[in-house]
């Protein structure tokens, strides 16, 4: 089919690889280093293609392995881009991390305008989705629909724009060890949590960065906050759009799941997460995403 743009993301959108190659979604991997319990330093991509391998991935943090997440280098996005404009690629929408997080998006930028002087009518619509995982995918999907539509790269660009701080977020970390090793917390709290069974449920800011919400005692009640969220503001019905994402904690993902197709009639986008955010949550975790009418955080 002949589409207006070119639909591209990097991996934070946590979109399996064969929704992404099926689906025609140009698609770059960030990077993350694993450091093992005797100190050797494994630099990794973000680019797995069986459950097995991120379920492989979360074992090894329970193991004892850490994982760091680092900004995608500036050589990867520019041979990124020069690939599509070599293949006769115009106008690309491109999807990044949140800026909340990561530099990443100035890097996308930066490289697209250097593709710009070779290619001139190469213009890549950069998207900063200030948000990652479920809520980046969450407009990926939106602008994949755009793209199948016919819509051009400005009309999917400021849609998606318009969007993104309608994208609401809960995402309940097993315990806080993993959010104090990458800065979040300190040791004292995760100390602490640990020992009372603290559950922080986490989401994203405006600006697009990721702090805590609450803390509840024990995963039954970080569902039950979870459940009243969504009674307050189900997803806007316009888009029907709602993300479930575990890092290898199927149980009350699937408890989710389940109350969302019960309540809403919706089937979720139901998945594992990726080991860059998942990184900074740990195994364990589980969370839920979605497109409301209301603003982030509003209710």
């Amino acid at each position: 089919m002949d589409y207006k743009f070119t639909l591209s993301t990097d991996s934070t959108c946590d979109l399996y690889h064969d929704y992404i190659v099926k689906n025609d979604i140009k698609h770059v991997p960030l990077t993350f280093t694993v450091e093992h319990k005797d100190g050797t330093m494994e630099d990794r991509l973000d680019n797995f293609t069986e459950y097995s391998q991120y379920v492989d991935f979360y074992n090894e943090l329970r193991a004892g392995a850490f994982s760091r997440t680092s900004m995608l280098n500036y050589e990867s996005h520019y041979n990124h881009f020069l690939k599509m404009a070599q293949e006769g690629a115009e106008d690309v929408v491109h999807f990044t991390i949140s800026s909340g997080l990561s530099p990443t998006k100035d890097v996308a930028a930066k490289a697209a305008e250097e593709i710009k002087k070779q290619y001139p009518k190469f213009n890549v619509y950069v998207v900063d989705p200030l948000t990652a995982t479920v809520g980046q995918g969450a407009l990926v999907i939106i602008a994949l629909k755009c793209r199948n539509e016919g819509k051009t790269a400005k009309e999917t660009y400021d849609l998606c724009v318009s969007l993104r701080n309608h994208i609401q977020h809960f995402i309940v970390a097993d315990d806080l060890t993993y959010l104090h090793k990458g800065g979040r917390v300190s040791m004292a709290a995760a100390v602490f949590g640990g020992m009372l069974n603290i559950k922080p449920i986490l989401t994203f800011d405006k600006q697009g960065k990721l702090y805590p919400l609450t803390k509840v005692k024990g995963a039954r009640k970080a569902i039950s906050f979870i459940k009243e969220k969504l009674q307050k503001e189900g997803p806007d019905p316009r888009y029907n759009l709602l993300f479930i994402v575990h890092t290898d904690n199927e149980g009350p993902a699937n408890e989710l799941a389940e109350y969302v197709r019960a309540e809403f009639g919706i089937e979720p986008h139901l998945s594992i997460m990726g080991p860059v955010i998942g990184s900074h949550v740990g195994p364990g975790a589980f969370a839920l995403g979605y497109v409301s009418v209301s603003e982030r955080n509003d209710f």
